[in-house]
């Protein structure tokens, strides 16, 4: 198993290889600032039209352009327009099916005559959809059939021969996001909708609200403030596996108190007799920590860790519960940390630990 790569010691041979890299890095950024400063008029046009497109974004390239493509299109999608990618080799073989006189086609080509970019100019054109041409001029074939043209000008490559795409796809590439970027924030995209299209992963978890990773209230433990210890504990029963406190509430039904299983065993570790007759509102948590619908789940999940405690209960706007989040549910959707193998796991802005029941309330 190779071991991972570490810091060493700088050597000539490093140095220069350290330098080429930058060397690359800053070629492609300087193409890339000398394309932001070539945009016009055309730009806003094409902005117009994907604001005013009825169907799709069709996002089509070959080769390198091709993944960018596919990137572009991704980006699109994620950010609110209805996109999806064309091969142009599947296309004439029964994908062209996927284009209609209310998409708009995006195609990638620095050259503008692409043998595969080229054949398909007259084919979409017979359908109606517009182009809008991402390409180095408006003289070359892709350009001339294009409804709009964003022109990159003549590019020369970070590659030392001049010839594998580089800092052509780099300017393609930040052509294509500036176009996403713009007509999504002139859609008035929210948190919200970017929440809906990324469910899962850490994008989801830092979006999602409380009431969509919650334990509901048919899971949970709730009983009214009323009934004495024994009666709480015999007669409030879930299917499942059980949360670590019982959310009680007055007769109205807002939430009045909490108590833990923690609680429970504290009485009975005491040394005098425990009555479980007695009312449970007078040895449950008053004003428990709780979080409200509406509120984002990571903060839900720091608040867990920053208060040091297991449940967290979510109630309505008016104080009712909803449902519960239990630190034992919390497990999946707090990442490892990759880096380390002996620190507590944890993601960084979230330095989790899981205590004890009887810190509810602390």
């Amino acid at each position: 198993m190779n071991s991972p790569i570490r810091q060493q010691e700088i050597t000539p041979s490093s140095t220069h290889w350290i330098a080429q890299g930058q060397s690359t890095i800053r070629h492609e950024a300087e193409v890339m600032l000398r394309v932001a400063e070539t945009l016009d008029e055309r730009f806003a046009h094409a902005v117009e039209m994907m604001l005013n497109c009825q169907g799709d974004i069709v996002v089509c390239g070959i080769g390198k352009a091709g993944h960018v493509g596919t990137k572009l299109a991704a980006t699109l999608a994620s950010t609110g327009t209805r996109s999806h990618f064309l091969h142009p080799a599947e296309a004439i073989h029964g994908d062209l099916g996927r284009v209609g006189d209310r998409d708009i086609v995006l195609m990638l080509s620095q050259s503008g005559e692409t043998e595969e970019i080229v054949r398909l100019l007259p084919m979409i054109q017979g359908l109606g959809a517009p182009i809008i041409a991402i390409t180095s001029s408006a003289q070359n074939r892709l350009g001339q059939a294009a409804k709009v043209v964003l022109e990159l000008g003549g590019i020369i490559e970070a590659c030392p021969l001049n010839l594998a795409p580089t800092a052509s796809t780099a300017a393609m590439l930040a052509m294509g996001d500036a176009l996403a970027i713009t007509v999504s924030q002139h859609r008035g995209f929210r948190p919200e909708d970017f929440a809906r299209y990324h469910p899962g992963g850490s994008l989801g978890r830092r979006l999602a609200f409380v009431e969509e990773k919650m334990r509901p209230l048919a899971q949970c433990r709730v009983a009214s403030d009323q009934l004495t210890i024994r009666e709480v504990f015999r007669t409030v029963r879930v299917t499942g596996r059980r949360t670590g406190a019982v959310m009680l509430t007055d007769s109205e039904g807002r939430l009045s108190g909490i108590f833990t299983d923690s609680d429970l065993a504290r009485l009975f570790e005491q040394d005098e007799p425990v009555d479980i007759e007695r009312p449970i509102a007078s040895v449950m948590t008053r004003r428990p920590k709780t979080t409200t619908i509406g509120t984002r789940f990571q903060a839900a999940l720091n608040r867990l860790a920053d208060d040091k405690i297991s449940e967290l209960p979510v109630i309505d706007h008016e104080g009712r519960p909803l449902g519960m989040l239990d630190v034992t549910d919390m497990v999946g959707h707090v990442p490892a940390d990759t880096d380390t193998q002996d620190e507590p796991v944890g993601p960084p802005t979230l330095k989790i630990r899981f205590p004890n029941q009887d810190e509810q309330g602390a």
